[in-house]
């Protein structure tokens, strides 16, 4: 943050690497994804923060990743965090599979490294944190998404060997 209360915008470097597992470094870039909306969060691996960032309302493919092209752009992250989704049990839920394919194809075009961070319970503890600020019901819509990746990529700088790099 800065003095006046803004964000500032580190930028990333190379992710560092250990022989056991390779951790990224610098900003970070977390999705919510979704079949209407994308919810977008950034953090940094110094602070261990994550903050919710956009919504990409667009369903077409095309216009989702010159979206996500312009925020890479802008914060130019060391690597990708998406959200992966399973039911309460930890078997497969039906957007499993759409994600897994969102995050090859973000790593495939951007040729960053994409971890996959365990979803589960992200939308009501957004929805939780959206409501202490006063926010509830509809008024929820336009920022539960970013608000559930922010979640996502705070799970990750909490446990980082929790996440599955693609």
């Amino acid at each position: 943050m800065t003095e006046d209360g803004g964000q500032s915008k580190p930028r990333g470097d190379n992710t560092q690497s250990s022989a056991l597992s390779p951790q990224p470094s610098g900003t970070l870039l977390a999705f919510d994804f979704g079949t209407k909306r994308i919810g977008v969060a950034v953090g940094n691996t110094l602070l261990r923060r994550a903050n919710p960032l956009t919504t990409i309302n667009d369903e077409k493919t095309d216009a989702r990743f010159a979206k996500i092209a312009n925020l890479l752009a802008e914060w130019q992250p060391s690597a990708l965090v998406v959200g992966l989704p399973s039911n309460d049990d930890g078997t497969p839920h039906e957007l499993t599979a759409l994600c897994r394919r969102f995050a090859n194809r973000l790593k495939g075009r951007f040729n960053l490294p994409v971890i996959l961070v365990d979803e589960r319970y992200t939308s009501l503890a957004a929805s939780a944190a959206l409501n202490e600020h006063g926010i509830r019901g509809r008024e929820q819509k336009i920022l539960i998404d970013q608000y559930a990746a922010q979640q996502i990529l705070q799970a990750y700088f909490d446990e980082p060997a929790a996440g599955i790099i693609v």
